[in-house]
């Protein structure tokens, strides 16, 4: 076997090694959530005029799974980070390696700012019009399992759309991408956020509106702070330049 095929397998060896350590810590903080269920399930309801009903045994379990996945996520976003990082450290520079362990905590903040974003602000405005549309019409009735899977649809996505500022920043200070590129594309990304928003809201003009915007503003914010990264890194460029040629 020859030494490139003898790295390629170190190499996914190694990859897997993260991998499973990834997910028996996430399956150690499912069950730890697991059982303070009840307590999550307290927090989330303790505002709604409303009672949720269950339809059968399948609906407790769905809420309990659901509650305790989205928990033990939101606490393992940073430890994949990081098994990330150790994974590509090797391939990177001492700088590089500064630079990237610098952003895991900037991923787990932006999720949990995302994930806050859609259940403090944009799920209660979307909920009281949809209620305000059936109080005439209809008498409201909400499952447990329906009632959750809608606040999954709002909240969830934001927490992944707004880890992309650090993407863009990481990806923009390896030299992969930069903001020229970006506002090039900007069409191409509007496009593509807008058909995510309407993937991950209810049918209903409003909470598209209500999406699109928001990740629009984001995707503009990721190109401002881009610019600010490439126009450093080019600032750090010139100088190394200037000391080399000195």
């Amino acid at each position: 076997m020859d030494q490139r095929n003898m790295n390629a397998i170190e190499h996914l060896n190694e990859m897997r090694k993260r991998i499973i350590f990834t997910l028996i810590i996430f399956l150690l903080l499912f069950c730890l959530a697991f059982v303070f269920v009840e307590e999550i399930y307290q927090f989330l309801v303790k505002d709604l005029n409303f009672k949720l009903v269950v339809l059968g045994p399948s609906d407790v379990i769905y809420v309990y799974v659901i509650l305790s996945g989205i928990s033990a996520i939101a606490v393992t976003i940073p430890v994949a980070a990081h098994q990330i990082w150790l994974f590509v450290k090797p391939a990177l520079s001492k700088k590089e390696q500064k630079l990237a362990l610098a952003y895991i905590p900037a991923l787990f903040l932006l999720f949990i700012a995302g994930i806050s974003f859609g259940y403090f602000l944009l799920f209660p405005l979307v909920l009281t019009f949809l209620m305000s549309l059936s109080t005439e019409m209809f008498q409201a009735f909400f499952t447990t399992e329906k009632y959750f899977r809608f606040l999954l649809q709002m909240t969830l996505p934001f927490g992944i759309l707004f880890e992309l500022p650090v993407v863009i920043m990481f990806l923009t200070s390896l030299g992969v991408i930069n903001p020229y590129r970006l506002q090039k594309i900007r069409k191409y990304a509007y496009f593509v956020l807008i058909v995510i928003s309407v993937f991950i809201t209810p049918p209903d003009f409003i909470s598209d509106v209500l999406v699109i915007i928001p990740l629009i503003l984001l995707y503009e914010g990721s190109v401002s702070v881009s610019k600010i990264v490439y126009k450093r890194k080019q600032r750090n460029e010139q100088i190394v330049d200037v000391k080399i040629a000195n």
